[in-house]
């Protein structure tokens, strides 16, 4: 740099030299290096000349120099702004998003596929995956340089020898007392370079009123997009502002690097955070849930980034925003568990389900209560306190009732999924009701209780949640049903092999009534005919629960009947007509029974009956 001008008069000179506004004159910064120090030097020996006048109160003096830095000024604040615009392109968000996307974990979803709401809507459960962590960023910018500051990855947005100009720039601008000027040109130009970003990344700008009159399969969509957004706005977005702030502005004075932060992302930065403030109050409903506690997560984990990108005095404001946030998701999702817990008791489907099988509501619950333990660890922390539902419904015999000192030792959490259980439990046998026929009642309950011991029997975080004792309670009210299925259908088949009523009074020869004995096995025969017609419409969907029905079945119906044919078969068949008595072999009931419990008709008159 050449030495500097000592006469002030052709400091003023060259000031006068780049008026912008006396002609169309190319930018110094884009021309000659030695044109720029000669400009620069000639700022400072202005500004030194205007101190010096001030103490010396010469006017005339004091007038001619104050005209040329507002010149001087007003040209600084062009270029300032060109070598702004010159070197200000949005990030490359696609390869970003890229990156958050790969670094998704595993969708957490249920291995049960089958829809149902408590609304009857048909709807299915949330299943979207959660966010993780951001891993490290490429991009195609040739200024890029990416460098890790915890989980911040911040980008270099401008060339180090454009930073260099634009300091320069706005250290003289903040020494004239331009400060003002200096930060309405650099965050006009910065902030548009933000939205550019905003953008491609998505980010819509919506009020909270817009947010909420959204449909929930559009906001669940838009909740998933915001998630990967916010990720990249504030850990490479927002802190590669930061950075350029502090690149350019530190230690000027006046905190103005805080300053120009401020007036680039604070007005993208609300835009941001009022649709997860939207989404914070809006109307609550169940299956919501995982994509509240999804949006919390991923605030949760962004909140040490947040503090560390909004750190001054401020930007306090952003912080205090996302925190307020944070305890009205937290606080929804309490709500949304209350409302899921009312909906399960409540759900009000009077009409039975073909055949005792496995209930929708039964299947949605249980998928729900699998996504909670997989969302355990949130939920853990947000849910402090046993169900409140379960206190204030204590002693109604139209609600379930649960002693919690049985599950003592257990976390608030645990005791929720328990008194969920309980209450599907306690709605199903309500549901069993409506089924004319007392042993499809049963099934009904044996089907569904069991199935809800599968489901947490296959996931081991539900298993250990729910605990071992309240398992093997659901395990004893399923077997009990079947036990009282098989009572309600094969006491009265079995009741036909007995042989009291069979003798003859005072008969010393044969001691057997044949014609009672003929009504007998008449009986027996529509018994069973009837049983395999309607049972065999029923279903037990579970493969192993309904061959181990089945040889429950065998094993008392097959040694009574083989018993009986064989005490008595000679009474008939040395009779007229034997077949119209004696229909079914023993080895027919044994292929007959499995027929049971299919779900289909089955043809009676396609295979042999008796031999």
């Amino acid at each position: 740099m050449e030495p500097p001008e000592n006469d002030s008069q052709t400091a003023q000179q060259i000031i006068l030299r780049w008026d912008s506004t006396a002609s169309q004159l190319p930018m110094i910064f884009q021309g000659d290096r030695q044109e720029i120090d000669r400009y620069l030097q000639a700022v400072d020996q202005i500004q030194t000349s205007i101190q010096s006048t001030t103490l010396s109160e010469d006017d005339g003096v004091d007038s001619q120099s104050t005209n040329a830095i507002q010149i001087a000024m007003a040209r600084l604040e062009d270029e300032f702004r060109n070598i702004l615009i010159t070197n200000s392109t949005p990030i490359d968000t696609e390869s970003l998003t890229e990156s958050v996307s790969s670094a998704h974990l595993t969708p957490r979803t249920s291995t049960d596929n089958d829809e149902y709401t408590t609304r009857g809507e048909d709807e299915a459960l949330p299943r979207d995956p959660s966010s993780s962590l951001l891993q490290r960023i490429g991009s195609s910018n040739k200024f890029v340089n990416c460098r890790s500051m915890n989980s911040i990855r911040e980008q270099d947005l401008i060339p180090p020898e454009s930073i260099s100009d634009l300091r320069c720039i706005a250290q003289r601008m903040i020494t004239a007392g331009y400060f003002r000027e200096c930060v309405q040109v650099y965050g006009s130009v910065r902030k548009s370079v933000v939205d550019g970003s905003f953008k491609k990344l998505g980010v819509e700008k919506l009020s909270i009123g817009d947010i909420q009159r959204l449909e929930w399969e559009a906001l669940n969509a838009k909740i998933v997009r915001w998630i990967r957004a916010a990720k990249v706005c504030i850990r490479v977005l927002f802190a590669s502002e930061k950075r350029l702030c502090k690149q350019i502005f530190e230690d000027l004075g006046t905190a103005a690097d805080d300053a120009c932060f401020m007036e680039t992302v604070k007005g993208p930065a609300i835009q941001l955070f009022n649709f997860a403030e939207a989404i914070s109050i809006s109307r609550r409903s169940p299956e919501k849930l995982f994509k509240i506690l999804d949006l919390h997560d991923s605030l949760l984990d962004l909140l040490p980034d947040i503090d560390d990108v909004f750190d001054s005095k401020a930007a306090e404001s952003i912080s205090i925003q996302v925190t307020e946030i944070l305890s009205r998701l937290a606080e929804a999702a309490r709500g949304m568990l209350s409302e899921f817990e009312n909906a399960v008791l409540r759900e009000p489907s009077r009409v039975p389900v073909p055949g005792g099988t496995i209930h929708p509501l039964t299947r949605y619950v249980m998928n729900y209560i699998s996504l909670i333990s997989d969302y355990k660890q949130t939920l853990g922390e947000l849910i402090v306190s046993k169900p409140a539902t379960a206190s204030r419904l204590s002693g109604d015999s139209n609600s379930p009732d649960i002693d919690f000192t049985d599950h003592e030792g257990q976390s608030p959490l645990a005791l929720h999924l328990i008194w969920i259980i309980s209450i599907l439990h306690f709605n199903l046998e309500g549901k069993s009701k409506h089924y004319k026929d007392n042993s499809l009642a049963h099934l009904f309950i044996m089907n569904n209780v069991h199935y809800i011991v599968q489901k947490i029997k296959s996931s081991q975080e539900l298993r250990d949640m729910i605990g071992d004792n309240y398992l093997r309670i659901l395990t004893r009210i399923f077997r009990q049903a079947a036990t009282n299925h098989q009572r309600a259908t094969w006491i009265g088949v079995l009741h036909c092999l007995r042989d009291e009523g069979l003798h003859s009074t005072g008969s010393f020869s044969s001691g057997v009534s044949k014609s009672a004995l003929r009504e007998r096995f008449k009986s027996f025969n529509a018994i069973f005919d009837e049983v395999h017609r309607t049972q065999s419409l029923w279903l037990i969907p579970d493969e192993q629960l309904r061959e181990e029905l089945r040889i429950s079945i065998l094993e008392k119906l097959i040694p009574a009947y083989r018993s009986f044919l064989g005490r008595f078969r000679n009474h008939i068949e040395s009779g007229r007509h034997p077949e119209n008595y004696i229909k079914f072999s023993v080895e027919y009931l044994e292929t007959a029974v499995l027929d049971l419990f299919e779900g289909y008709a089955v043809n009676q008159h396609s295979r042999r009956r008796s031999q």
